[in-house]
């Protein structure tokens, strides 16, 4: 009984999550990895990024305690999706290394299909795929933010309005996106924007209070009730162990996936837009499903939407910084037609996920549409990619004509919910107005 015990004890946990981790480890330190086959890589170092999922949600959930919890979910975001970061910043180098010659438009244009690819998975499978797990584990489990409702998928989750700066941070930096293609490439203006919005969202949050936090269980109720001193550094080990694994052997497990993929027919552009921004935002989606499962579906859609808030400004915006290194001299960074249309579905999808979310809640109906209109449209493009079947209408037609259904849908939905918009901006006012100092919101608002 005594062994059950220690088993239940919260370090347990920690102890499991660290042992994931440490056969990606000893392989990479004894240069083993190399000689292991693709499937093996995948396993251990998909491993290695479940065990550091955990330790880096643990350490947001403690953190919590001592910082605005926004503050601390836009930590653990930028941290999950650190690995995205530095696959676009690698075509983005290389594109302007090889500027003006084949290898290089094709780099750049990898690029921008690899963030663009990020940023619609974590909507079209992130934002869809947990208001479904939500609403599906409410059916077992207690969760105060599922509300069921009679009617066709009428049930819905509700979100804490808490989360409108991100909601409306993000509706500004998707309206710029749509101007993006329009100047020829990424360029100086898009980075001062997109950078400035992040910067300016981030400076608003820090000034948020420290909310009275919700009573946790396991590993995070342990290591908050150490005293702060022991506490904050576990906070930052946690991070930045979880952080270095997950920018460690997120490569290697998408680049296996690729490797894998392309064994069994897939094309190379293909799985570097889909099946590698898959890996890379595998993190953030195993911290999101795990604060679901523990009823925090509000924390859980704040960590989706800060990850797609810094993917949209910062990974965007500093695309262009990395491709003028890579030039020797200031540049803009080039992207065809094709990926110009990438662009434009891309926001015109944040734009519908948008229309959703602004009266804090997505329904059944809602997240089903998303997940649907993402998966089709990708299924879509691959049967023209691999010519499985004869299509009346080109990939870059396909993507134009998803843009329109998206915009349509989003503008007939925002139409009726136009007070909730403004209601949304008129929070952020008051939000940033205390938050740099315009004193406290008003009765009235």
């Amino acid at each position: 009984m005594a062994v059950f015990d220690r088993l239940r004890h919260p370090l347990s946990a920690v102890a499991i999550a660290l042992l994931l981790t440490l056969p990606w480890v000893g392989s990479s330190l004894l240069g083993l990895v190399h000689s292991y086959a693709t499937g093996t890589v995948v396993l251990i170092a998909g491993l290695a990024v479940l065990g550091a999922s955990f330790m880096l949600a643990w350490g947001a959930e403690t953190a919590e305690k001592d910082v605005p919890r926004a503050f601390a979910i836009a930590v653990l975001a930028v941290l999950a999706v650190a690995p995205e970061y530095a696959v676009d910043a690698l075509y983005a180098f290389n594109a302007g290394n090889f500027a003006g010659t084949p290898r290089g438009m094709e780099a750049a244009n990898l690029a921008v299909a690899n963030m663009t690819g990020a940023n619609r998975i974590l909507i079209g499978l992130g934002w869809s795929g947990i208001a479904l797990f939500t609403i599906y584990r409410a059916g077992s489990a207690a969760d105060p933010a599922v509300e069921k409702r009679d009617g066709f998928l009428a049930s819905r989750v509700n979100l804490d309005p808490d989360i409108s700066t991100e909601i409306a941070f993000l509706f500004v930096a998707t309206m710029w996106a749509f101007l993006v293609p329009l100047n020829g490439g990424i360029d100086i203006l898009d980075m001062v924007v997109l950078v400035g919005i992040y910067v300016t969202y981030i400076a608003i949050i820090i000034q948020g209070d420290v909310e009275e936090i919700e009573e946790q269980v396991g590993v995070p109720k342990y290591f908050q009730s150490f005293a702060r001193r022991v506490r904050v550094p576990i906070v930052l080990v946690l991070f930045g162990y979880s952080g270095l694994m997950i920018f460690w052997a997120v490569e290697p497990f998408a680049h296996g996936l690729e490797v894998l993929g392309q064994n069994f027919g897939i094309p190379p552009f293909f799985m570097i837009q889909w099946i590698a921004p898959l890996a890379s935002e595998s993190p953030e989606l195993i911290v999101v499903a795990y604060l679901v499962n523990k009823a925090r579906s509000t924390a859980g859609f704040n960590a989706l939407i800060s990850s797609k808030l810094n993917q949209w400004t910062l990974l965007i915006g500093t695309l262009v910084v990395v491709y003028s290194i890579g030039l020797g001299t200031y540049g803009t960074l080039p992207f065809d037609q094709k990926q110009a249309a990438e662009i434009w579905i891309t926001a015109a999808q944040s734009y519908f996920a948008l229309a959703i979310l602004v009266n804090f809640n997505i329904s059944l109906r809602e997240a089903v549409a998303l997940l649907v209109l993402f998966a089709s449209q990708v299924i879509l493009e691959f049967i023209i990619i691999r010519d499985v079947m004869t299509l009346p209408f080109t990939s870059y037609e396909l993507l134009i004509g998803y843009t329109v259904v998206y915009m349509v849908i989003g503008t007939a939905m925002f139409a009726r919910r136009w007070g909730s918009l403004q209601r949304l901006f008129r929070r952020l006012v008051q939000t940033a107005r205390t938050a740099l100092g315009g004193g406290p919101p008003t009765a009235s608002d």
